[in-house]
């Protein structure tokens, strides 16, 4: 077994949770590398640790049997831009906060492996949005995720996001932004705007206006075969566009086209997780002294 570790800074409280980690998969004889700055990282807390490194550009291949992400949900999302399509399934172990993605507390890091070893998982594939003409507007990677965003930038007025859906004219929003997310991503910035959730594996996107002054503007879920058009006009010759926490700064008027991304990234869900229990501990539903 050939497992990868990854994270940005942690506690140094928390440091202890990655060597229970190294620890359990020694007992295993498994095969682990570090990314390079996070294993420096955790050096300079006094973990004694001696591992094989990859670079984060490029220092992974197809051998790797596990990416285990250390972090929140920002930490996971870093982590499917350095395992891009290369099919290594992941995990993330959370010392966050919320960890929607990282489903694993620190205090489980046991339970991984053994229910890892003892195949008592699935891997579910995670559609992602890409972005037709990222390379041109200065992304490294064209693909999200979570979700991309447009939003004003530098002005407290609105701006218009002119949108089309397969070509067809749908509306212009008159907002503070737009953003079109996964079914992952439903869980992220576009709950918190008023957007559904929706189930992981939903074939969908979900078009989800930012403080919109057209009052009867919701939130519109479309099938992930769509090829999602934008445009932003406005008062500022800018606005900002984002690819999950990815940020460039893109002249008005540019045209953006969204669709489903070529691949999918693989994720481990556990047996004894699952998307409808992380509903209600991750965000507290039923959580009412009448249950």
């Amino acid at each position: 077994m050939k497992v990868a570790l990854f994270g940005h800074k942690i506690e140094e409280s928390d440091s202890h949770s990655v060597l229970e980690f190294l620890k359990a998969l020694k007992s295993i004889d498994a095969q682990v590398a570090f990314e390079s700055v996070f294993l420096d990282h955790l050096k300079d807390h006094d973990c004694p640790i001696e591992a094989d490194v990859f670079k984060a550009d490029g220092g992974l291949d197809q051998s790797f049997d596990l990416f285990v992400s250390f972090g929140g949900d920002g930490t996971m999302l870093r982590a499917v831009t350095i395992v891009k399509d290369l099919g290594i399934p992941i995990v993330g172990i959370n010392t966050g906060r919320l960890g929607y993605l990282s489903t694993f507390n620190k205090e489980e890091v046991q339970r991984v492996i053994t229910e890892f070893i003892a195949g008592a998982y699935t891997i579910e594939e995670r559609s992602l949005i890409s972005l037709e003409n990222a390379a041109s507007l200065g992304f490294d990677l064209n693909f999200a995720l979570n979700e991309i965003t447009v939003i004003r930038k530098d002005t407290t007025s609105m701006i218009t996001v002119e949108t089309y859906l397969d070509g067809e004219y749908l509306t212009s929003y008159w907002a503070d932004g737009l953003i079109v997310a996964t079914p992952t991503g439903s869980t992220g910035y576009s709950l918190s705007c008023g957007g559904p959730v929706i189930a992981p594996l939903t074939r969908s996107m979900v078009l989800t206006p930012i403080a919109p002054h057209n009052l009867n503007a919701r939130p519109l879920v479309i099938s992930e075969d769509t090829e999602v058009k934008i445009k932003v006009s406005g008062r500022e010759s800018q606005h900002v566009l984002s690819l999950d926490s990815r940020l460039a700064v893109v002249a008005t008027g540019t045209e953006l086209i969204i669709k489903k991304a070529a691949f999918k990234v693989k994720m481990v869900k556990f047996n004894s997780e699952s998307f409808i229990s992380t509903l209600r501990k991750k965000l507290l539903w039923g959580e009412d002294k009448r249950n």
